[in-house]
Order: C-alpha cells, then sequence, then structure tokens
C-alpha cells in the first residue's frame, strides 16, 4: 500500500486542455458569480517549495487572509502526502538540523474579471 501512494502523489494532475478547462471554469463561475474567480502565483515561490528535501507536490488550502479576503495557503507534500511543514536537514558541522518547511501565501487576485462568453478566460490583464 505504502507503495502505491509514494507514486501516486507525485502523478497527480493532468493536462485537460483549453475546452474542458475552460467549460469547468465557466460552470463555476456562473454559479458563484460574487466569488474570486482566479488566483496568480509566481514561479519562484513554487520552486521554492519544490526544491525541499523530499517535496514531490504542492496542496493548496482555501484560507482567509488578516483583511478577511478569500485566498490560498499553500504547502509542500512528501510522497506520503503528508504537509512538509519541517524537515531535516544535515548542517555544515554534520549535524541533523530541523528546519522549518514553506507555508505560503500572498496570491494576486485579480481585479478584473473575463466575460464568462470569453475565449481567453486565462486572461488576466
Amino acid at each position: 500500500m505504502q507503495t502505491k501512494l509514494t507514486t501516486k502523489v507525485a502523478a497527480i494532475g493532468e493536462e485537460i486542455g483549453l475546452e474542458l478547462g475552460t467549460q469547468m471554469v465557466k460552470s463555476y463561475q456562473e454559479a458563484n458569480p460574487s466569488d474570486v474567480h482566479s488566483y496568480l502565483i509566481g514561479r519562484n515561490i513554487i520552486e521554492q517549495i519544490l526544491a525541499q528535501p523530499g517535496c514531490v507536490g504542492i496542496q493548496f488550502y482555501n484560507a482567509y487572509n488578516e483583511q478577511g479576503q478569500k485566498t490560498l495557503v499553500y504547502v509542500g507534500v512528501d510522497a506520503n502526502g503528508k504537509s512538509l511543514v519541517e524537515y531535516q536537514v544535515v548542517n555544515t558541522s554534520g549535524q541533523l538540523d530541523v528546519v522549518k518547511g514553506i507555508v505560503a501565501d500572498r496570491v494576486r487576485i485579480p481585479t478584473t474579471k473575463p466575460a464568462l462568453d470569453d475565449e481567453e478566460m486565462w486572461s488576466f490583464d
């Protein structure tokens, strides 16, 4: 069982294509017109999270920021699906140290929302 889970975490997610992606987004936005429609996360923090030892994916949590606005908090996960809130490293003295994992936020929420019939649903102008 452990081996199956280990191989599954890194493989989660797949390309779905523009047509299905557009339909999924449109369906959500029609059902939730006042909800946040998208979040933008930069490459740097994603790469920092994925560069942590043993990290094979990122888990995203719905959250509210300090101003009460909807946001995402995201954290790396290991091959067992466990959040990497801390991990061990060997320090310069050859001793094991515990390092805090990256728990991130500060997404950008676009201020303009695309029209539901717009084919460029993915634009952040």
